[in-house]
């Protein structure tokens, strides 16, 4: 059963090291970020489900333990997801993460998570939504009580210089987004259109369904903690419990 949920944005930017000096004007989304981590701490969960967007190659599940890496973005950076496990590092793992995953990994040390086992999940970005859902169903219908880390971006279009130029329907659809995630619309959540998540970059889409079909049932609440639009792509950080 879904006892709690905290959504995240996914950029590498979060990583002060990876921002260098513009590090400071992502710092309200840090907190916010800490403040999400913190409700699914408070919920005692049996186990933390993290889930973030990826690439066809990086889909699928990392156990406690696994490993990432910054190194890419220039910064000599490593993660762990989760604490360390009792096994040896090859049995965590032997794939990194994707970095969807191992900017949750550096949230999770930055808050010393340590309530519940961690286990992740890699969702291709273009899965469709039934199946989507259908994940997010499986996770919820777990025995043990289960809180998600949900971990992704609204559109990449707001600006010019966004990473996808500047569209007219990323403003829209980013504040329905914001809406839906602040008020635990679960309907609203299902109903996101793949098609134009996809023509706005918004990698977010398919974990927020995922967590909309774990949700449903579970009757939570949520609150949302930052929104805004940083270098022109739409970051949410919303809880509920």
């Amino acid at each position: 059963m879904l006892v709690a949920a905290a959504v995240c944005p996914s950029p590498p930017l979060l990583v002060p090291e990876v921002a260098a000096g513009a590090a400071p004007e992502l710092d309200a989304a840090r907190a916010a970020c800490s403040d999400a981590i913190g409700v699914l701490a408070a919920a005692r969960p049996g186990r933390l489900l993290v889930v973030g967007p990826t690439g066809q190659s990086g889909r699928g599940t990392y156990a406690q333990g696994a490993r990432g890496s910054f190194r890419g973005f220039g910064v000599d950076v490593d993660v762990r997801l989760g604490p360390a496990p009792r096994q040896t590092p090859d049995e965590a793992g032997p794939r990194e993460l994707p970095s969807s995953l191992a900017v949750a990994a550096w949230l999770l040390e930055r808050t010393s998570w340590s309530t519940a086992p961690v286990e992740g999940l890699g969702v291709w970005e273009p899965l469709a939504a039934e199946r989507c859902i259908q994940l997010g169903g499986e996770m919820g219908a777990r025995a043990d009580r289960v809180a998600l880390l949900v971990m992704g971006d609204a559109s990449a279009c707001r600006t010019l210089k966004a990473p996808g130029y500047l569209d007219e329907r990323a403003a829209g659809f980013d504040a329905e987004v914001g809406r839906a995630l602040g008020a635990a619309d679960i309907a609203a959540l299902k109903a996101l259109d793949a098609g134009l998540a996809a023509e706005l970059k918004a990698a977010g889409r398919a974990p927020w369904q995922v967590l909309a079909g774990a949700a449903d049932g579970a009757a939570l609440s949520g609150e949302l903690l930052y929104e805004d639009a940083p270098y022109g792509v739409g970051y949410v950080v919303a809880a509920w419990s």
